[in-house]
């Protein structure tokens, strides 16, 4: 049997997220698979090791059980954007194959090669010092440029994504959208913070490949250097504008400076000593991009960030509180909701970084 990866440890199989084994390893075609682990982290498609008793370990891929919200969990789009990518982005998994066929296990599903390495969970599984932290951040920011820079217009998959200016616009109402879908009873006011959104949104700064998910706790790394070695979760991929797909990565930015509330959001070791703030990484990633703030500056992406990241919390508070997940993980996002729905304000109030 095949030894888990300690760098990056999977757990047995919720009941809820059980899958007809026999039948994925039927459609993979490379025999009996020996044992099947659920990975920790992330709250929306599932991703599961099959291990081999002789073989390498490849991961599955599958959308959550219950209502989706409308373009989410589309599984072949995830598989296909990490085959366009693989060509000219060299930090994505090798895709094994994506099965079209619902019968097979209830819904579709990809599988990919398995990225060995480490992880970064909450906190580091390893003692990292603050120079090597910071040389994380370092490449991270690197990285993220290199896929804001792919040209997408070279790659036809690509750059059939792209559906031209007016990408923050299509955000802030598709978001807004989704907001309003999944309300449930204890959802609060956010009309201020919508029609701040709406009224100071900036124009496209530039259009390029997009990750929408991009954090510490996405990224494989070499358990020694620390480089990246790959970049996973690439479920809401796309062509955008990159300063949003930024701000979106830096609302899961938890710094040691934070209020204790938002240290519990923290899934990242972004406090470990030597990780940069959150303005560090903006103003590295201005530097490397070329890219320049438009008018009102850092502020709307911050705030939208957070706005994103409260839909996010409630679309699945929607199906915890309707019964469609019995995850008892989920059962705080309703009052996080609330905390960011805050949190949004004092920003607007104070003008500046909370």
């Amino acid at each position: 049997m095949t030894t888990p990866d300690p760098h990056n440890p999977a757990r047995t199989v919720r009941d809820e997220d059980a899958f007809d084994v026999e039948a994925v390893a039927a459609w993979i075609g490379r025999g009996p698979i020996a044992e099947v682990r659920q990975f920790a982290g992330g709250a929306s498609n599932l991703t599961y090791r099959l291990q081999y008793a002789d073989q390498p370990a490849l991961v599955l891929r599958l959308p959550p059980a219950g209502t989706k919200a409308r373009g989410a969990h589309d599984m072949g789009r995830e598989h296909d954007v990490q085959a366009a990518l693989a060509p000219v982005f060299p930090h994505v998994p090798a895709m094994v194959g994506h099965c079209t066929d619902e019968s097979v296990i209830g819904s579709e599903f990809y599988v990919m090669e398995e990225v060995e390495g480490l992880v970064p969970r909450q906190d580091f599984p390893v003692p990292v010092s603050p120079e090597q932290a910071s040389a994380l951040c370092d490449t991270a920011v690197d990285t993220l440029v290199a896929l804001h820079a792919v040209d997408v217009q070279a790659v036809p998959a690509l750059a059939a994504l792209d559906r031209g200016d007016g990408y923050v616009a299509r955000q802030v109402a598709g978001w807004t959208r989704r907001f309003a879908d999944a309300r449930t009873d204890d959802t609060g006011d956010w009309s201020d913070v919508l029609g701040w959104l709406a009224e100071h949104q900036p124009g496209d700064v530039r259009r390029g490949m997009v990750h929408n998910d991009f954090r510490l706790d996405n990224l494989v790394l070499d358990p020694g250097t620390l480089a990246v070695r790959a970049v996973l979760d690439w479920e809401m991929a796309t062509v955008g504008d990159p300063l949003m797909d930024l701000g979106g990565a830096l609302a899961y930015w938890v710094q040691a400076d934070d209020d204790e509330v938002f240290q519990l959001f923290r899934r990242q070791p972004t406090t470990t000593p030597g990780t940069w703030t959150r303005d560090e990484v903006v103003a590295a990633y201005l530097e490397r991009s070329g890219l320049a703030l438009p008018a009102p500056g850092w502020l709307f992406y911050e705030v939208f960030g957070l706005f994103r990241l409260a839909v996010i919390a409630q679309q699945i508070w929607y199906r915890y509180v309707h019964g469609q997940t019995t995850n008892e993980a989920f059962a705080v996002l309703g009052p996080a909701v609330g905390y960011l729905e805050t949190r949004c304000r004092r920003l607007l109030a104070g003008r500046g970084s909370a």
